[in-house]
């Protein structure tokens, strides 16, 4: 499925703001209304559009620490080992990645304590051979 020069504008505008009317969205693309609702109900249909959601800013709930751990997993296992850290609660997401280490978790946890528990948990999963951890102290550009 190849995506159109319009696709791809309408999606840096719902990137931006996913809340923008579709009005809004017509008259900054040059199309009408219907057009736009209908690029959107075939970007979804088409699964390239999965959802929007609420992203929360600096303001939002206070007290949500997010790190980064990198896990190195032994051969054959990485399936296995995805499994059991997608049960973690805190593991907002899971990549994998290549280079030196194998996995990327995005964990959120109230406290220190609660992420050095995560790291912990993670640490001692079966097939987990090495782990390393980045607290996030803030973000400068997030485009997601």
């Amino acid at each position: 499925m190849a995506l159109t020069d319009k696709d791809e504008e309408l999606l840096a505008l719902l990137r931006l703001n996913a809340r923008e009317p579709v009005a809004a969205l017509a008259r900054k693309l040059g199309l009408s209304r219907t057009t736009v609702q209908d690029r959107l109900r075939r970007l979804e249909q088409q699964g390239v559009i999965t959802g929007y959601r609420v992203k929360l800013g600096e303001a939002g709930p206070r007290g949500a620490l997010r790190g980064m751990i990198t896990i190195s997993v032994e051969p054959r296992r990485q399936i296995e080992v995805a499994k059991m850290i997608s049960r973690l609660p805190e593991v907002e997401v899971l990549h994998t990645v290549s280079g030196k280490f194998d996995m990327m978790a995005e964990v959120k946890a109230n406290s220190p304590e609660a992420i050095d528990l995560v790291i912990d948990r993670i640490g001692q999963l079966p097939g987990v051979t090495e782990i390393e951890t980045a607290v996030i102290l803030s973000t400068k550009l997030d485009r997601r």
